[in-house]
């Protein structure tokens, strides 16, 4: 079975593919000093509420933005599972190009999402990827990864207006009921909720009539449900658009059929 790992600056997200099916899907926070006995003894846990066992595990592929993470979960793959993991950036043929200025830049993440999402909706595409930045991902019509745009995160922005202001507090995200707030966390609410859905829509706008063609939003991330309703510039919303192409990617790097 292949453990596919995609981890972010916030959350990383352990996914099990059996072959025919993801029959396991785990979130934890991302911390950078984590051990590969660590990242082990929480796997194994983990496997163990869902019915399965580590010794299962015979493949593992690798997608991180967080370079010192990387030296730990190769250690766990080479460890645990007893194989040497494909490392998206490193030892894993994409299959895609790359028609941006400076190939060497570009995200792991952001890479992954234009194999996933092109795969099953085919091109041109933005990607919306709503994590700790918000990315605007071009996808071609050939399946080419063609730039973007990145803006700070939903909750980034509301963690430095609280930082940055003696007087505001901390608050969470969600939904305001109405645009105008009637006190403090209301404004707040307000002002960053229906901000971003205003920041999404307006470089929507703006990429699609910069680029020329017709082009479907895709939405995902950590926090992309949050928008779900809220605009009807995003298309459709697809929470597993990583994972698909972790598994891709698998695929292509081993001759797999789909």
């Amino acid at each position: 079975m292949l453990l596919a790992i995609e981890q972010g600056n916030t959350n990383t997200v352990f996914a099990v593919h059996d072959g025919k099916d993801w029959v396991a899907q785990g979130r934890t926070a991302t911390d950078s000093t984590r051990t590969a006995d660590e990242y082990a003894v929480w796997l194994s846990q983990f496997l163990q509420m869902q019915g399965l066992a580590l010794k299962t595990l015979d493949g593992c592929i690798i997608s991180t933005v967080v370079p010192q993470s990387l030296f730990n979960l190769r250690n766990l793959a080479r460890r645990y599972l007893k194989t040497e993991p494909l490392v998206i950036g490193e030892n894993a043929k994409l299959g895609i190009g790359l028609r941006i200025d400076n190939p060497a830049e570009a995200g792991a993440d952001r890479l992954v999402n234009c194999i996933g999402a092109f795969i099953r909706f085919g091109g041109p595409l933005i990607i919306v990827d709503s994590g700790t930045a918000t990315n605007f991902d071009i996808v071609g019509a050939d399946g080419a990864f063609e730039g973007g745009v990145i803006a700070p995160g939903v909750n980034l922005s509301m963690e430095a207006l609280h930082k940055a202001a003696a007087r505001l507090p901390r608050v969470a995200i969600q939904k305001p009921a109405k645009v105008i707030g009637t006190d403090t966390v209301g404004n707040m609410q307000s002002g960053v909720y229906w901000g971003y859905v205003a920041l999404i829509e307006g470089l929507i706008e703006r990429i699609k009539a910069e680029y020329g063609r017709p082009m479907k939003v895709i939405g995902t991330g950590g926090v992309a449900s949050l928008f779900q309703g809220a605009t009807d510039h995003i298309d459709e919303f697809d929470p597993d658009i990583t994972v698909r192409g972790l598994l891709e990617i698998w695929r292509r790097n081993h001759n797999i059929p789909a």
